[in-house]
């Protein structure tokens, strides 16, 4: 079984910083993705980011683009979510996301159905 530990979430006035951080254990993988999602009240939880553990490459929301930067950490299993000029629209329920199946198509990297594993989710609010 694999578990994720979520947490950085706070509160942030607007145009302010805030840095994820979610921890995998449980099992050990060659290679898998995660990414991070977010649901607002009232809302649809939505893609924000995602990341390939082995490449490295990086997929983004064009709402979050040129502000949030998804990183990994191999020693730590974790991966990060750094999040710059926060506006109070990406307030939300932060979830981060794992999943074995190693795809190349962004396709897979942007839906939530494709991953497998799901953390409890850490409270984001940002404050206009």
């Amino acid at each position: 079984q694999v578990q994720l530990v979520e947490s950085g979430g706070g509160l942030v006035q607007a145009g302010g910083s805030l840095s994820l951080s979610c921890a995998a254990s449980g099992r050990t993988f060659n290679d898998f993705r995660m990414g991070w999602f977010r649901q607002a009240p009232g809302k649809q939880r939505e893609f924000v980011a995602a990341i390939n553990w082995r490449s490295n490459i990086a997929f983004y929301e064009d709402s979050v683009k040129g502000r949030f930067t998804i990183s990994r950490d191999y020693g730590k299993n974790t991966v990060y979510l750094q999040m710059n000029s926060l506006k109070p629209e990406d307030t939300a329920v932060y979830y981060c996301a794992l999943d074995r199946d190693s795809y190349t198509d962004s396709y897979y990297y942007r839906r939530e159905q494709y991953y497998e594993h799901w953390g409890q989710g850490t409270q984001v609010t940002v404050s206009s």
